[in-house]
């Protein structure tokens, strides 16, 4: 998530410097990013629960190249607004899917494992933005779009790798449980 947080932060420079549009598209592209996360949340809490696994082998690298995509085409509009959707909607669909793999993997404890999931949230809603403004400040309008590719690309080396164990196979649901 802190990938998010360090471009969505710093989003209006990205529509008004780098695609030239005039103010007013901040708040629409804002809220095709809320639409879209909204989404996000919304499939992934219907796919998750059975499918945690290919929701995250699809849906994260699916990430990495959409931060990919808009620093590229962030100076054309359409593509930009088209996106800020999609990237609201992986993003989401990918922390939802995370932080109820957390819950699930602290069934027993699950006031802890849900303390923990808010707080890493947290710290990326943090540390996201402040990475932003440094990339923002040494670079160009896409710093914090590029910080967020570098940041997602971390997470996947993180999180590939330990994929059985964040999301392990199961043949069907009662299998789970």
């Amino acid at each position: 998530m802190a990938g998010t947080f360090a471009a969505f932060t710093f989003l209006a420079p990205v529509v008004t410097g780098t695609a030239g549009l005039g103010q007013v598209w901040v708040p629409v592209a804002l809220v095709l990013f809320g639409i879209g996360s909204f989404m996000g949340v919304s499939i992934a809490g219907r796919l998750s629960d059975q499918h945690p696994r290919t929701l995250l082998v699809v849906a994260a690298p699916l990430l990495l190249v959409g931060w990919l995509l808009l620093a590229v085409l962030a100076g054309h509009s359409v593509p930009l607004l088209v996106l800020v959707f999609l990237l609201g909607m992986l993003a989401f669909a990918v922390g939802s899917t995370m932080i109820a793999r957390v819950l699930y993997a602290a069934s027993e404890a699950p006031t802890m494992g849900g303390s923990y999931a808010t707080a890493a949230l947290n710290i990326g809603a943090a540390a996201g933005p402040a990475l932003g403004a440094v990339a923002l400040e040494s670079s160009s309008n896409l710093g914090p779009v590029w910080a967020a590719t570098a940041l997602t690309a971390l997470a996947l080396l993180v999180m590939l790798p330990t994929l059985r164990m964040i999301a392990p196979r199961v043949r069907n649901v009662e299998a789970a449980k």
